[in-house]
């Protein structure tokens, strides 16, 4: 997830909001890895049930509409397809579940190359950084 969030930060996650409600656009999920169920993964929502999830030039566009990620992204940064969602192509997101990208586009492992991530999966929302402490602060939703 970096730049937002960098190897070794401890986070504090809310294990009770997804018990009680579904994550939004743009929140920072914790999940077990679809490969590897014994390992957790971290990812930004970027869409949720009936959404259409496509890229095209390096852009990400929800529902046709070219999603603004200067929030949390550098506008330079280039987002490119995988092996489920590929370059020109767009997805539906099905009732129950997510799609999930990572901050660090290069080189996450995300639903671009293993699709979506079922709301079971998922164990919170990352809301606070507390370690280390020159990187404490909240993690807020851009939207």
């Amino acid at each position: 997830m970096f730049p937002n969030l960098h190897d070794r930060n401890y986070l504090i996650t809310n294990v009770i909001s997804q018990k009680i409600g579904d994550p939004k656009l743009g929140d920072v999920v914790v999940f077990k890895a679809p490969n590897d169920p014994d390992k957790d993964f971290i990812k930004r929502v970027i869409g949720v049930a009936g959404d259409r999830v496509g890229i095209k030039d390096g852009l990400v566009y929800l529902n046709g509409k070219r999603l603004n990620e200067t929030a949390y992204l550098n506008p330079e940064i280039k987002t490119y397809g995988g092996s489920f969602l590929s370059e020109g192509n767009d997805v539906t997101v099905p009732e129950g579940y997510f799609f999930v990208i990572g901050d660090n586009r290069s080189y996450s492992s995300d639903s671009r190359e293993w699709g979506f991530v079922p709301k079971k999966n998922i164990i919170g929302s990352a809301f606070f950084i507390y370690w280390p402490v020159n990187y404490a602060g909240a993690i807020s939703n851009p939207y």
